[in-house]
Parts: structure tokens; C-alpha cells; sequence
């Protein structure tokens, strides 16, 4: 009785791996998955601070809480210089009832945030407070920071 032996020890038929094999391979490239989402995450990185408004307000500060808001309210803002902004677009006093009804989706129930800087005047603020109220809105809040312990 003669045996051979061969150099693999695994014979001619065995489940070691030989150079060379001519077939599917069950391995998974994880590289490319894993390049796009480094990718992705450097653009969200860089675009989320750019999704904020945009108009430089100094904010009075308020022990007041956060609000917990499901929707992206309106947001007027009052600039130093006492200019009234609506989102990013600068307008007049008399505009902003008519440019409201414009863009309000959900009509008179819309989240409006009024946001006044801090060495704003305050009858400006309250003009355009007042005349968003007077118009119909009732939901409309006022937009501070919140006061930190010193």
C-alpha cells in the first residue's frame, strides 16, 4: 500500500485555499461604502451651518427654555438700525402683513418668531408685533437667547 503526499496537505479535492482559484469570491469591499459616507458626513458638516437665518441679530438673553418645535416657524427680525427682515429678505413695515399671507402655509395658525436685537428700539419691535397680531396671527412668540451662568 503506497500513500502520497502533496506539498498543500490538503490533497488534490480539499477545502484549502489554493493560489490561482477560478471562482466567486465571498468576500465583501467595505472601502468604497465606507469613503462615500466620510464624504457625506463632511458635507452635512459643512452645509449645517449654513441652514440657519442669516440676518446678524445680537439676542437678548433670558432664563426662558427652548421650544420644542416640529415645524420651521416664520421669523421676522429687527436689526439694530431698526430694519425689518422677513427670513433673509429685507422689507418695509407696511409689507409684512401682505408678504406673510404670501408665504404662510398653514394660514393664520403659522409659527411666526419675531426676533428683535438687543439695542434695537423697542417700538419698533412692538410695531411689527403688533401689526402681525393686528392682521390675524395669533401664534407668535419672541425669540431670545438663553442666559448663561456666569
Amino acid at each position: 500500500m503506497g500513500m502520497s503526499v502533496s506539498a498543500g496537505g490538503a490533497g488534490r479535492r480539499g477545502r484549502g485555499r489554493r493560489r490561482g482559484r477560478k471562482g466567486p469570491i465571498s468576500e465583501i469591499n467595505v472601502t468604497p461604502m465606507v469613503d462615500v459616507m466620510l464624504v457625506l458626513l463632511i458635507i452635512f458638516m459643512v452645509a449645517a451651518p449654513m441652514l440657519t437665518v442669516g440676518v446678524p441679530i445680537d439676542l437678548p438673553d433670558t432664563q426662558a427654555k427652548a421650544m420644542n418645535s416640529d415645524t420651521q416657524p416664520i421669523t421676522v427680525s429687527v436689526n439694530d438700525k431698526g430694519q425689518i427682515y422677513l427670513q433673509e429678505t429685507e422689507i418695509q413695515l407696511e409689507e409684512i402683513v401682505a408678504k406673510l399671507e404670501a408665504i404662510s402655509k398653514t394660514g393664520y395658525e403659522e409659527r411666526i418668531f419675531v426676533r428683535g436685537d438687543k439695542s434695537a428700539d423697542y417700538g419698533t419691535v412692538m410695531k411689527v408685533m403688533a401689526r402681525i397680531s393686528a392682521a390675524g396671527y395669533k401664534n407668535l412668540g419672541l425669540v431670545t437667547l438663553q442666559e448663561q451662568d456666569k
